[in-house]
């Protein structure tokens, strides 16, 4: 394990840093066929827009690992994450956008602070904020639209030196 991070370095409240991470059609395919889950609300227009969904959505499991992403590279190393869990609140909406490539269509923002110091076990909670613009309304113009959070009590457990 090569953790850069100092425990005696950190206070509570203390930024870890922010990400942009932007998402496609493709992307979406990609991890499909990479997890296994093929479920149509991921890839097929049509068929989301059949069960009540806006448009496609990125699978949950990418949007939890994306986002935990920002923590393992403020660690220097992904096994200092002792523990990782969130509540899903909102899809996050993948729109087809394409000239002559795919292009991305949305994008994950993820802000990440130190929410508590545990002294004994030298571990650090971070709280991650995974925000989303709100694409619910379709033909919404994601520079525009309003953030909208896709994950809650996203919170990463690191052991530190």
């Amino acid at each position: 394990m090569i953790v850069r991070i100092a425990f005696d370095s950190l206070e509570k409240g203390q930024e870890i840093g922010q990400r942009r991470i932007e998402l496609s059609r493709a992307d979406l395919v990609r991890y499909a066929g990479a997890s296994g889950d093929l479920n149509p609300i991921h890839w097929n227009e049509e068929f989301a827009r059949s069960v009540d969904l806006p448009d496609v959505i990125a699978h949950g499991m990418l949007t939890m690992g994306a986002a935990v992403q920002l923590v393992t590279d403020w660690a220097g190393d992904p096994g200092a994450v002792v523990d990782y869990q969130t509540r899903f609140t909102k899809p996050v909406v993948v729109p087809n956008r394409f000239g002559t490539t795919v292009e991305a269509s949305t994008a994950l923002t993820v802000s990440g602070k130190i929410g508590a110091l545990d002294d004994d076990a030298r571990t650090a909670r971070v709280d991650l904020t995974v925000t989303a613009p709100d694409l619910s309304v379709a033909g919404a113009d994601p520079a525009t639209a309003a953030p909208l959070k896709v994950l809650v009590k996203a919170q990463a457990v690191v052991r530190l030196a």
